[in-house]
């Protein structure tokens, strides 16, 4: 028992120096390096933060660019998914109620081009981006709310698209906040 004992504690003893010690600090330097010093980018508008680059936020006027459903109704001290599979009926009800509303609110948008990100939630429920074909699809209800005309505001979403880093590395994706202060920049919406 002892030619066990004393190996599993000496590797015990070696994980949590790496796992404990070393690794935080590893990440704890990563984090002075990265934009933000590790606190978040935060996101002004006019003297206030409004938000921060990497955090989703819900946009329930139809004068915006809608973001993705969130399973914690965007509450970032709770970030989670739902854990409901494509086969749960509950879940597929939901979808299905999603995708109804969708069309709704956009006339135009065909059932099958229905960007499946604007009707499913995303991993961490806070996902503060969407796909240029999720922005896309909503810029015509956009323009006609804000009294613009569609290729402006295409525009404005092409002006937003962010290419994947060094052309493959991810996807391209458009900031829904920052999207929709330049919206708000272009044509601002009075006051409720």
């Amino acid at each position: 028992m002892k030619n066990q004992l004393i190996p599993a504690l000496r590797l015990t003893l070696v994980m949590l120096v790496l796992c404990c010690g070393l690794y935080p600090v590893l990440v704890w330097a990563a984090a002075q390096v990265a934009p933000g010093r590790g606190e978040g980018v935060q996101i002004t508008h006019q003297g206030r933060v409004v938000g921060f680059t990497n955090v989703g936020q819900k946009f329930d006027r139809p004068e915006y660019f809608t973001s993705r459903p969130s399973a914690v109704d965007y509450n970032a001290s709770g970030s989670a998914g739902s854990n409901k599979g494509p086969s749960n009926p509950e879940y597929l009800a939901e979808v299905h109620t999603r995708v109804e509303a969708f069309l709704t609110q956009n006339p135009t948008v065909k059932r099958g081009d229905v960007p499946a990100e604007l009707v499913t939630a995303s991993g961490s429920g806070l996902d503060p981006h969407l796909s240029p074909e999720g922005a896309y699809a909503q810029a015509e209800r956009v323009a006609r709310l804000r009294r613009l005309p569609t290729e402006r505001v295409r525009a404005l979403v092409a002006a937003h698209v962010e290419e994947p880093i060094f052309a493959f590395f991810g996807p391209a994706k458009v900031n829904l906040l920052a999207l929709n202060l330049a919206l708000d920049e272009l044509a601002p919406l009075p006051q409720r």
